[in-house]
């Protein structure tokens, strides 16, 4: 398939695994997603962002919290979430190819907050996408070849060409930010708006939205 193609057939999403959701009952929440993976972005509705502060929010704990039973009310619990020294966000990044309808998928640990290690591909280096399943990456040159599996390699990967990742990952950036711009209007309805602004100042800088994408090489 020709490179200046590839950018219409490849989408790079940011996704959050929604299982800390899944009984969630101190604000309004969505249906969990069939493969428990949202697509992080300035469009989400309400509840969905609701699904992915509720995420966030659940599975960020301070070292003197770890081990209490959790806030009981949603004011507690987003000031815990802006407490924390880093925030750790479930998920990954996505890969699909919608000509070929494959799709690799963060594997687990990976995190979301760590989208950016995607950019060692530049350098030739292959960055940990998590486990069971661990996406498996092999380089070919001027394309990154990409299975859903590396314990099952059979079949056809996704190749995404070098010259396309920056563009990517601009998009996933951009996704990024309008997500946490969603949280802010979310947060703003029916919390102080003081904290509002620290739950978007945390998000920002955990998930690494702000700072530019480094130049391709």
């Amino acid at each position: 398939m020709p490179i200046g193609r590839m950018r219409d057939v490849l989408i790079m999403d940011a996704v959050l695994e929604t299982y800390e959701a899944a009984d969630f009952t101190l604000w309004p929440t969505a249906e969990q997603p069939a493969d428990r993976l949202l697509a992080l972005s300035g469009d989400l509705s309400p509840l969905e962002v609701g699904t992915a502060m509720a995420v966030l929010a659940g599975y960020n704990k301070t070292q003197r919290t770890r081990h209490d039973p959790g806030p009981c009310d949603g004011l507690a619990l987003l000031r815990r979430l802006v407490s924390v020294e880093s925030v750790i966000a479930p998920g990954g990044l996505r890969l699909r190819d919608t000509a070929s309808g494959i799709t690799v998928s963060p594997g687990c640990c990976f995190g979301l907050e760590n989208w950016r290690d995607w950019l060692d591909l530049l350098d030739g280096e292959t960055p940990w996408l998590g486990h069971d399943p661990a996406p498996d990456v092999e380089h070919s040159g001027s394309l990154v070849r990409l299975r859903p599996d590396a314990e099952r390699p059979a079949g056809p990967p996704v190749e995404l060409p070098l010259s396309e990742l920056p563009v990517l990952l601009d998009s996933v950036r951009s996704a990024l930010a309008g997500f946490v711009g969603l949280v802010g209007q979310w947060t703003e309805r029916d919390f102080p708006p003081a904290l509002a602004a620290q739950v978007v100042a945390k998000l920002d800088e955990g998930l690494g939205i702000g700072a530019p994408l480094r130049e391709v090489p």
